[in-house]
């Protein structure tokens, strides 16, 4: 899609790391009532630090002609979530210090402080979203794991949104090689509860789940969209692989655009209401994506040292007819299908149904 020149590439290492006395003055101010990321870094700029915001909030408040003192995060509310953090394993990192993803720090109202889950080395790696739709064929889902594949032995990391279907297929195709997880809730509300185990093979495997939201936090339908604005942002590229007109994915692809980076689609059947949006997206100048090739060569130029291309990275969909499925594991595999034919042993293999059955 057509986009302004990229800007410079962010340096991944740099800033200096926050004391723990100021970590948690940042997480006091990040939580008080009314201060958004934007907010946060008006606050920081004007008077110095977090602590001095935070004593000056209810004077600005009560100036500001509030009818009741703004409620400012306790300490102790603040200590409380530092030591939740601790139990799960995770850490806060806040804004400009070394480990925070550099992408992101040169996006729209970066989060001051991302909690993060996991092994945090991947997140300064040159990173690609997948994203696509949760009802997803299975034509769709074999899609998202040869790209996610492809580009993991390309030296990219995977981010998604741990979703069903097209963001589930790319991250376990990129355990071996680099996948980053973005809750919409607290990093201990995993969410849908079905992909935990997903969850947990993520942290295995040297992963990370990364949030902004505290902790304790269910997930609300507008919290997505905040999710997703860190998918964007932490990425050089979103590909969205299948997308009905009204996906959400269509929100993670149009954030991508506000904020200079590259949006990419896989093309779909006209027929199938799921790939309506992902098309739209390439009527609009999207690029086209068959192949993960397509979008280690689209972000090249955003690198200044593109991590090596090594062999084909991936291969073409099958086209072999479907066979006609029994009558009682009908409901399942209809739901996995759409317009392109699909190989009978990719239905099995996605669906969990015994051969026999298919």
């Amino acid at each position: 899609m057509k986009r302004a020149p990229a800007a410079a590439s962010p340096v991944a290492a740099g800033g200096v790391p926050l004391t723990e006395e100021q970590r948690l003055a940042w997480l006091r101010l990040i939580r008080s009532e009314n201060v958004g990321p934007a907010t946060f870094r008006s606050l920081i700029n004007h008077f110095g630090s977090a602590q001095a915001a935070l004593d000056a909030l209810p004077d600005l408040s009560r100036r500001g002609g509030a009818s009741r003192a703004i409620r400012v995060a306790t300490p102790g509310e603040a200590a409380d979530e530092m030591a939740a953090s601790v139990r799960i394993g995770a850490r806060f990192v806040g804004l400009g210090e070394p480990l925070y993803p550099p992408w992101l720090r040169h996006a729209d109202a970066p989060p001051p402080l991302l909690a993060v889950r996991g092994a945090v080395k991947h997140l300064t790696t040159p990173a690609v979203a997948i994203v696509g739709a949760r009802n997803a064929s299975v034509a769709g889902r074999k899609m998202a794991t040869l790209l996610a594949k492809g580009l993991g032995e390309a030296g990219f990391v995977v981010i998604s949104g741990l979703a069903r279907g097209i963001d589930a297929a790319a991250h376990e195709a990129a355990l071996t090689d680099g996948t980053i997880a973005v809750f919409a809730g607290g990093l201990d509300n995993i969410y849908p509860p079905e992909n935990a185990a997903l969850f947990d093979r993520i942290i295995g495997s040297e992963g990370c789940g990364v949030s902004e939201m505290r902790f304790g936090w269910a997930p609300r339908a507008r919290d997505f969209p905040r999710r997703n604005r860190i998918i964007a942002g932490m990425s050089l590229a979103t590909v969205v692989v299948e997308a009905a007109e009204r996906s959400g994915s269509l929100i993670t692809a149009r954030l991508a655009l506000e904020q200079n980076r590259e949006v990419l689609a896989v093309p779909g059947s006209p027929l199938d209401p799921r790939a309506t949006g992902s098309n739209n997206l390439l009527k609009q100048g999207a690029r086209i994506v068959t192949e993960s090739r397509d979008i280690v060569e689209a972000i090249a130029p955003m690198l200044e040292e593109p991590p090596e291309v090594r062999g084909a990275l991936s291969a073409p969909v099958s086209d072999v007819p479907i066979s006609e499925p029994a009558e009682s594991e009908r409901a399942r595999i209809v739901e996995a299908l759409g317009p392109t034919p699909i190989e009978v042993d990719e239905i099995i293999r996605f669906t969990g149904i015994p051969a026999r059955a298919v």
